[in-house]
């Protein structure tokens, strides 16, 4: 069987624009609501045009997908067992603020498949993204009989960690207009956040 061929530029360039046209689409409509006319319309291309690069929305959505979940895990991936455990974990928390702010339409494409029961990434939640959680429970849990970290169930305290950074994505609308204007909702959060795993991780 032959290889396919690889991709010219300008294919690059168009599957782009259609997946940066389709995250926006989705992230504001759901997968149930965005429409492939609409997708093109915000990438400026024909509906024809788009098909071209991708045969159906469930490729589109797949696609942004499968590239969403390989990001959300880099943060994670990053905690480091040889390092200070209260650092590692505080530096963690960062992280995944840094994204809320930088990637919150993404951040809402993945809750949206998850409130939705996950039916396009099901496999990857329960193979790359368990493992990966489950890895780093060990490195907690290591740190813990140390006596280096508080004796808290680590599974709970990474989706805590989910928990209280993605809220600033996923809900921004809500936390902006309870904060008021001229207020920097992340930077905040920092601040508090850190603070908050400061004393709860302590031993």
């Amino acid at each position: 069987m032959s290889e396919p061929k690889p991709r010219t530029r300008i294919q690059e360039k168009n599957r782009a624009r259609v997946l940066e046209a389709a995250l926006e689409v989705f992230s504001k409509h759901g997968f149930r609501g965005a429409t492939l006319d609409e997708i093109a319309q915000e990438a400026g291309l024909s509906k024809p045009n788009l098909l071209y690069y991708f045969a159906s929305k469930d490729e589109i959505h797949v696609t942004l997908l499968e590239g969403l979940v390989d990001t959300w895990l880099d943060p994670l991936r990053e905690l480091n067992e040889d390092g200070d455990p209260q650092q590692e974990l505080r530096a963690y928390v960062r992280r995944k603020l840094q994204m809320s702010r930088d990637f919150p339409r993404e951040s809402r494409l993945f809750a949206q498949e998850i409130v939705q029961g996950a039916p396009r990434m099901k496999d990857g939640l329960a193979t790359d993204l368990k493992a990966l959680v489950d890895e780093k429970a060990v490195v907690l849990r290591r740190w813990t009989a140390a006596g280096k970290l508080a004796d808290i169930d680590p599974h709970h305290l990474i989706f805590s960690i989910w928990s209280l950074t993605q809220h600033y994505a996923d809900f921004d609308v809500q936390v902006r207009a309870v904060l008021g204007e001229g207020r920097d909702p992340i930077a905040e959060a920092e601040v508090f956040l850190d603070t908050l795993f400061t004393r709860l991780l302590a031993p």
